[in-house]
């Protein structure tokens, strides 16, 4: 019977939510609805144990993990599955780079580091990094604070036999996939792109962070929209994020492609797509972990090609 992979959390919002019930949901159903990989490399949706979770909110440091992911403001909505007691008290999290051994020691035990605290704070993440470096554990940064894309840091991890996964997840099914998928259909099928435009519009406190710290975050979806066609990147915007309480873990996108066909007609696309964003980043988290943690068991350090697919800013693209 294969180990279950020890897991730690940073964060303990919405993604994190969305991840634990989900955990528990498929154990518990044995379905494979919004599955991508049922197995990777022997290992199953549900042999993913969380063994650490960390936190700043003074609300949430303290309590067991399964009644700290429904502490306002989380509002992912609760799953159809029953979520006993874990056993995982929610520790204080790193405050500042000072703190990197006292979150190494916490880290004993687990094998891959997830990191999913909000974007728009790199010194963290990178303090982050360093301790699971330290502790000697895999770490996945889904974030787009730059941290995979730091080619020192990348060859430490790599010498060390320990993976380093990021930046910045690339939602299961969201707006920056759908959005490239359109702009590849358009390269495909030989029709020239005249403007592109993303708007995403969503009510998670990760939202409202990024409308505050929109900078690594804008980048990375670019990063994520590069195209075989390089001359268009400039006719390709992203519009600054819009934070609308009311829509919970919901997200609203809006699409807009402008072409040019045969003897220069015109096309146009209007694409509206709504999901529950944090749905989106555990669909994928997922797949990240048991990447990460097959590489951890086999000695492979640094970055795993495996997942370049699944991240907005792999390793090499701009920061």
């Amino acid at each position: 019977m294969i180990e279950r992979v020890r897991v730690a959390v940073v964060g303990v919002g919405n993604n994190t939510s969305a991840l634990l019930q989900g955990l528990a949901l498929y154990r518990q159903s044995g379905s494979l609805v919004g599955i991508r990989r049922p197995v990777i490399d022997g290992l199953g949706v549900g042999d993913i144990d969380i063994v650490a979770a960390f936190a700043t909110s003074e609300e949430k440091i303290g309590r067991d993990l399964t009644e700290a992911i429904f502490l306002a403001p989380n509002n992912f909505p609760r799953l159809d599955c029953d979520l006993p007691t874990s056993g995982v008290p929610v520790t204080k999290g790193l405050v500042d780079a000072t703190e990197v051994r006292r979150v190494a020691a916490v880290l004993a035990g687990a094998e891959v580091l997830l990191y999913s605290a909000p974007s728009g704070r790199p010194e963290t993440a990178q303090a982050y990094a360093e301790a699971a470096h330290t502790a000697g554990v895999a770490f996945i940064n889904t974030t787009s604070d730059p941290v995979a894309r730091d080619p020192r840091r990348m060859a430490r991890f790599e010498a060390a036999g320990l993976p380093l996964l990021g930046d910045d997840l690339a939602s299961q099914f969201g707006t920056s996939v759908l959005h490239k998928a359109l702009l590849r259909l358009l390269e495909e099928r030989g029709l020239t792109l005249v403007s592109s435009y993303q708007v995403n519009l969503g009510g998670t406190e990760d939202f409202r962070n990024l409308v505050e710290n929109p900078d690594t975050k804008k980048q990375s979806k670019l990063n994520a929209l590069s195209t075989a066609d390089k001359a268009a990147a400039d006719t390709v915007a992203v519009a600054p994020l819009g934070y609308l309480p009311h829509l919970a873990s919901q997200k609203i996108a809006h699409l807009n492609v402008e072409a040019q066909g045969w003897g220069g007609t015109a096309v146009s696309l209007d694409v509206k797509l709504t999901v529950h964003d944090p749905s989106g980043a555990a669909g994928v988290n997922i797949d990240l972990i048991r990447i990460a943690a097959s590489a951890l068991r086999n000695g492979r350090g640094g970055h795993s090609a495996e997942a370049t697919s699944l991240l907005k800013s792999p390793p090499g693209t701009a920061i």
